[in-house]
């Protein structure tokens, strides 16, 4: 059997290690790579559970609030239209005109020796102008002349109350009708009055026009 001497077995050893060097740095590197990304995947695996964990909690809250807060947004709406209701009724209650506090001034101008016989009014949309026609008949020696301080009283009670009086007569006509009145016979006259004011009150003029103070 022959005999083989390697004389070159430490270098060729060496050479083969150095070779296996590389690999087991790589091999290395990797595993360690891989034990840093494990370990990353595993932590954001976690935050990832604890995030729905906190909205599982929130969705479990609103679940329970949920119902309250549907109950208030509709209990909401219903009183926003309550009140948008109520507005627009104050608004009409404080611009109407009230025809009794008129028909007074109206009633204390007739004389006994007067007799009203229809009046009819309006009130316009537009600028709320009160347009009342009246008519009647009036007794007197002069009967148009009673007719007129009907008319003149009637004007000065309005003045008292209302802005933008006017009291005019339509028709105004002697009758051949006689009556007695007190004992007396008397002629009569019809009339027919035109009356147009606003009804804004003179103290709601005043505040809404304020005198202006004088000049030096």
């Amino acid at each position: 059997m022959a005999l083989h001497l390697n004389l070159l077995h430490e270098e060729i050893a060496e050479q083969r290690q150095r070779q296996r060097d590389p690999l087991k740095i790589g091999m290395m590197a990797l595993g360690a790579i891989a034990a840093l990304m494990v370990l990353f995947y595993l932590w954001k695996g976690y935050q990832t559970l604890g995030v729905k964990s906190r909205l599982a909690a929130v969705e479990a809250d609103w679940a329970k609030v949920e119902p309250k807060v549907t109950a208030a947004q509709k209990r909401s709406k219903e009183l926003n239209g309550i009140i948008e209701t109520t507005k627009v009724l104050d608004t009409m209650i404080d611009g109407r005109f009230y025809w009794a506090p008129f028909l007074q001034k109206l009633s204390l101008c007739v004389a006994p020796n007067a007799q009203l016989t229809s009046v009819d009014g309006t009130v316009a949309e537009e600028n709320k102008l009160v347009t009342v026609s009246v008519e009647g008949i009036a007794a007197g020696r002069e009967p148009r002349a009673a007719a007129e301080e009907l008319r003149q009283l009637l004007l000065e009670q309005l003045g008292r109350s209302y802005t933008e009086v006017k009291v005019e007569f339509k028709t105004l006509e002697d009758l051949d009708t006689i009556v007695n009145v007190a004992g007396a016979n008397m002629a009569m006259a019809r009339f027919i009055l035109s009356v147009n004011f606003n009804p804004l009150t003179t103290e709601d003029a005043k505040a809404a026009n304020p005198p202006r103070s004088a000049k030096s």
